[in-house]
């Protein structure tokens, strides 16, 4: 286009061995865009700039993203296209487990038996996640309820080892079983010195909580929250880009909020944690004689 003003057109169009018509097509329909095309270099400077955002995750994902804040709704396969032309692809490395462990002396696999989940804190994992951030290391234990992925509780320490992250995520897990007080729940972990203490398991029983424990060095007993895991250190530095230490409480604080009540899950057909509890929670017993009380 910007040699058509220097050189004759003919000359360009016999160079190039095009009829001289075929150009001057090109040309209007570059300069006059049918709404279908100016839609579709919308939709992709849309896509653009959310992946700008949160470049850890794939075109699904984005589009989920897109239709909860928005409200605008693309088929797959159009998120597909668009992010295609532009080229956009998740930055993000996932690994799999394939290792399986010894058996569980402890406490018994629980999961392993098939537990069908059918309402919040039924089913409650938690795991460890350690990472960097200019050289100062943390670590963060996270409760997540296995039913709608909701992070429940979450505790961030600085300290190696520290035990305190477990103990102080548990209370808050103690305080919000008070509301499911009649609820039967299994608190799953892996085989960890703190999971496997007194301290931390002597509580459970009068809380009605029952432990379960994964096999020695076999991260797949416990798939969900490995996975939950690798998606928040991925998303921390992709795309929250946490890079001072001084913040990293505050950040991480801001993070599992988004995670809860932002965040688009694939397994919760792409609603949030808080959306699909809003959506589908049993409505409890407490509730309905609160309600009939009040009436």
């Amino acid at each position: 286009m910007e040699l058509s003003g220097q050189f004759p057109v003919q000359l360009l169009c016999k160079r190039i061995d095009i009829p001289r018509s075929s150009f001057y097509h090109w040309k209007k329909s570059v300069q006059h865009l049918s709404q279908q095309k100016k839609r579709l270099v919308q939709s992709i400077a849309l896509f653009q700039e959310y992946h700008n955002r949160f470049p850890s995750h794939g075109y699904r994902w984005l589009n989920a993203k897109i239709r909860l804040d928005k409200g605008i709704l693309f088929s797959d396969p159009y998120a597909h296209k668009c992010c295609k032309i532009a080229g956009i692809k998740s930055v993000s490395k996932h690994y799999r487990y394939k290792k399986l462990g010894d058996p569980l002396r402890t406490y018994p696999n629980l999961l392993l038996a098939g537990v069908r989940i059918k309402g919040p804190m039924e089913c409650v994992v938690s795991d460890m996640a350690a990472f960097y951030v200019k050289g100062t290391y943390y670590e963060l234990t996270l409760y997540m309820d296995l039913w709608n992925d909701e992070l429940i509780a979450h505790a961030l320490s600085s300290r190696r080892g520290d035990r305190m992250t477990y103990l102080d995520g548990l209370q808050d897990v103690l305080a919000f079983k008070k509301q499911y007080l009649e609820q039967k729940l299994i608190l799953h972990s892996d085989q960890g010195s703190v999971y496997a203490s007194k301290s931390y398991n002597e509580l459970l029983p009068m809380y009605n909580i029952t432990r379960s424990m994964s096999r020695a060095g076999t991260p797949t007993d416990n798939a969900a929250m490995e996975s939950i895991n690798g998606w928040i250190k991925t998303e921390l530095f992709t795309d929250f880009h946490i890079t001072s230490p001084e913040n990293v409480p505050e950040q991480v604080s801001d993070y599992i909020r988004f995670f809860n009540e932002e965040r688009p899950a694939y397994t919760l057909g792409y609603l949030t944690p808080k959306q699909y509890r809003e959506r589908f929670a049993p409505k409890r017993e407490h509730d309905v004689q609160t309600i009939a009380g009040n009436v």
